[in-house]
């Protein structure tokens, strides 16, 4: 196994949290499909950069989550006593079969197609008056004024959050991303993550209550009446997947518009051509996914010993980490320039969601409300200029890709 190639600067060759891989991931993926397409890192894990493999990992069932053993070889035998490690545990992302099967099984109904074809007005309007209220300025923060009310208003609707509790969400931090990264929590970054799991708990708690007093026509509602139902849910299955489903369903549509934003302004040619066609928003959000993903990796466990992946024998019990970014970008799918941002490319299909069992169950409502957001801004905000196209300021996470803030003007 050639675990040992090292880049000629003499670094690792994946250093996720380094500021140069936050900047731009894509040349340090680059190297790796090319130079060690199964890497075992530093941080005890094997690493997939080709398109291949990580499709191959994420559908096989010889690879599963194995959240807790995982955890514990990272950590420790004590860390499920940390209770943002022991709420995670629980969440459906993270669970095999047959708990996987059950969790999912009980939200599923609240992503079907159709239901979320008939959320179009209401994320329609969402964005107008998103809109109407920075118009007269001349400027905003697309990520904190745009990017980020539209899909926090989406998930508060339909987790039932009540109007009046909301502004608190709409001014919460974004930095829970670092409990996803690849490298290790440091112990302050644990004690953080337990505070804002604590937070989060005594919040839902209280909308449980509200719920079971006055059921409503949300996914709350229906998680709590699962719960009551005894073998379907317990209280911390349900906590944990409230705060999952609420993380997950806006975290990546910040990004992902906020990414899609940025790629366009940077290439000014497809910015023409997006305006000038409004109709090929469609495919052109599949190009954001694949040109600059929102999730950038994600992870398996070996449930067997796996005899030969890309040529490297792999033991059962190992953690693989599955680099969606780079598999976008890989020339062996994607011979035409992958490293260009071209919005009419035909046959794009990127792993950006993930794949198998737990392909993302809001994949469809992430791609729409990042259609309706960017076809919407583009039409009523011709003039919007990015303030810095060259420098602007990602937040330090590595699994989660998005931006800080991207200042814009009109």
């Amino acid at each position: 196994m050639n675990e040992h190639v090292q880049p000629a600067g003499g670094g690792p060759l994946f250093n996720p949290l380094s500021p140069d891989f936050i900047r731009d991931p894509y040349p340090h993926y680059a190297r790796l499909r090319t130079t060690d397409p199964v890497h075992l890192s530093p941080y005890g894990s094997f690493v997939t950069s080709r398109h291949a493999e990580v499709s191959l990992v994420m559908r096989d069932k010889r690879f599963g989550k194995d959240y807790v053993e995982r955890t514990k070889r990272r950590y420790g035998e004590k860390i499920m006593e940390e209770p943002v490690f022991r709420s995670m545990s629980h969440w459906m992302l993270q669970a095999d079969p047959p708990d996987h099967t059950r969790l999912r099984g009980l939200v599923v109904k609240a992503f079907t197609a159709r239901r979320v074809e008939d959320m179009r007005p209401r994320i329609q309007e969402i964005v107008d008056q998103t809109i109407d209220a920075v118009m007269d300025h001349g400027h905003m923060d697309l990520i904190e004024d745009f990017a980020f009310r539209l899909p926090v208003t989406i998930i508060c609707d339909m987790l039932g959050i009540p109007e009046d509790h909301r502004e608190v969400f709409y001014k919460s931090s974004r930095d829970g991303g670092r409990l996803l990264d690849p490298v290790p929590l440091s112990p302050e970054e644990i004690k953080q993550g337990n505070a804002g799991n604590l937070m989060a708990q005594m919040y839902f708690q209280q909308l449980f209550e509200l719920r079971r007093r006055n059921p409503g026509d949300d996914l709350t509602t229906q998680l709590v009446q699962a719960e009551e139902d005894g073998h379907k849910l317990t209280n911390e299955e349900l906590t944990a997947n409230i705060i999952l489903l609420f993380g997950a369903g806006h975290e990546t549509t910040v990004n992902l518009i906020g990414n899609g934003l940025l790629a366009l302004h940077r290439n000014p040619d497809q910015l023409a051509l997006l305006k000038a066609k409004p109709e090929l928003i469609t495919n052109a959000i599949e190009e954001f996914l694949r040109y600059d993903s929102s999730v950038q990796m994600t992870g398996r466990v070996t449930l067997e010993d796996i005899d030969d992946l890309g040529g490297v024998r792999i033991p059962k019990g190992e953690t693989v980490l599955c680099l969606l970014g780079s598999a976008n970008r890989d020339p062996a799918v994607y011979p035409d320039r992958p490293d260009r941002l071209d919005i009419i490319r035909p046959n794009v299909k990127p792993l950006s969601f993930g794949g198998g069992i737990h392909f993302c169950l809001g994949a469809q409502l992430a791609r729409i409300e990042a259609e309706i957001a960017i076809a919407t801004l583009l039409r009523r905000l011709p003039d919007l200029r990015i303030d810095d196209v060259e420098n602007p300021e990602w937040r330090p996470t590595f699994v989660l890709r998005g931006l800080k803030r991207l200042p814009a003007s009109w």
